[in-house]
């Protein structure tokens, strides 16, 4: 006979039920302490935000050109420059920034000329701190005998300076790109908002602007708009709630906040910087090889040649000449790996300083007054000279082959 299974009395259903009541109540605490998690995760994040949100009187007088008198509003990047003169120089001149009807910056050398270079990049690439005709671009171009446009914009980060090269190489393009890479931009391509990594201050509204998102481990990359695609949308940012529901994802954000907590718990091994924290580099790495990528396939449609200058903050510098160490090897590589053209000022000013009896802290004031000095952008600028002539078909002027030769 087949097997009846014996009906089920009622010691067997309370016994069920006590197990069900047991999975429920670790269920139930579970949850509520995945919801305290959260609730403490949001807490976290909204006073994070709270001391950088904006004033409506501030945003009213930056977007009508009152006030932070660095920049406008661009819906597209977040920002582009505007003319203006600050008393930032070396031994406190007055430096002059203008702009051409191209929003390049103000070219001074060879204008008459036709223009087969452009450049782009961060305020290493405007170059903040030195007047129009001290940058790297003119040193070159006053060299070479043509044009350099300079896009260059302060802060800017990889993911923005290649959407700007999207833009620009539409309107003007170049048969040469110069596409410099400071080192800080890297991270920055992962920030929604500036004021995350930049602070507050009355020079610049440090804006939301384009980033990534991407993820090494399962090999993701997206792209992120704009997260104020209208001046209107910019009021978001005066309210905590409106604020915290914009920027609550931002990878940057958070892993702030997560800092912030194992500091305040009195974890000793928190990183001190952006640049000793080895899991945010790998994430910020690997973002610049992916829009890397995207920069070599938009320069194969245009049928442009890429030259990536790699620049470098004076304390990365100082930290580099000490221990012969850099953050960004794995970068390096990867430009090596694709067979890609590069300038690597760090071997550059290692190469220099070999040649000099002063020590580390002596060389790196000799360039730089927080950017390049005058003197900085002239070594830039020659530093990069020998790679951009082998590139340029036909020679430039300075290097024609069938000049006089006197």
């Amino acid at each position: 006979m087949p097997h009846v299974p014996a009906p089920r009395g009622r010691g067997s259903v309370g016994l069920n039920r006590r197990e069900f009541g047991k999975a429920a109540a670790v269920a139930a605490v579970a949850g509520a302490d995945a919801s305290a998690a959260d609730d403490d995760l949001a807490h976290r994040q909204r006073e994070f935000l709270r001391p950088l949100l904006y004033t409506r009187q501030d945003l009213d007088a930056w977007l009508a050109g009152k006030a932070f008198p660095f920049s406008r509003y661009d819906a597209e990047l977040g920002y582009l420059h505007v003319d203006r003169d600050f008393k930032e120089g070396q031994d406190g001149a007055v430096c002059t920034y203008r702009y051409d009807r191209l929003g390049a910056r103000r070219p001074i050398a060879y204008v008459d000329r036709p223009c087969r270079i452009n450049t782009y990049g961060n305020s290493f690439t405007s170059c903040e701190q030195v007047s129009d005709g001290e940058t790297w671009q003119e040193v070159l171009a006053a060299h070479l005998g043509e044009p350099i446009r300079n896009y260059g914009i302060g802060g800017y980060s990889v993911y923005q300076a290649y959407l700007r090269m999207r833009r620009e190489e539409k309107r003007a393009p170049a048969r040469y790109v110069i596409f410099n890479i400071f080192d800080d931009d890297h991270y920055r391509s992962l920030h929604g908002w500036q004021r995350l990594r930049f602070g507050v201050n009355r020079k610049s509204t440090n804006q939301p602007v384009p980033h990534v998102k991407a993820d090494p481990d399962a090999g993701t990359f997206t792209e992120c708009a704009n997260p104020c695609p209208t001046p209107e949308s910019l009021y978001q940012l005066c309210d905590l709630d409106a604020a915290w529901r914009l920027i609550k994802d931002d990878y940057l954000l958070n892993r702030y906040v997560q800092r912030r907590l194992a500091r305040d718990r009195g974890d000793k091994t928190v990183p001190g910087s952006d640049f000793d924290d080895p899991q945010l580099t790998r994430v910020a790495l690997f973002a610049s090889m992916r829009i890397i990528d995207k920069v070599e396939d938009f320069a194969a449609e245009r049928k442009c040649t890429v030259l990536y200058l790699l620049s470098y903050n004076p304390e990365t510098v100082r930290r580099f000449l000490h221990s012969g160490k850099r953050f960004d090897q794995a970068f390096v590589d990867f430009l090596a790996r694709r067979k890609l053209r590069y300038v690597d000022l760090l071997q550059a000013h290692a190469a220099d300083f070999a040649q000099f009896k002063p020590d580390v802290a002596a060389y790196v004031k000799r360039y730089f007054i927080g950017h390049y000095s005058p003197l900085g952008n002239f070594f830039c600028a020659h530093a990069l000279k020998p790679s951009l002539v082998s590139l340029l078909k036909p020679a430039p002027p300075a290097y024609a082959p069938n000049a006089r030769p006197f």
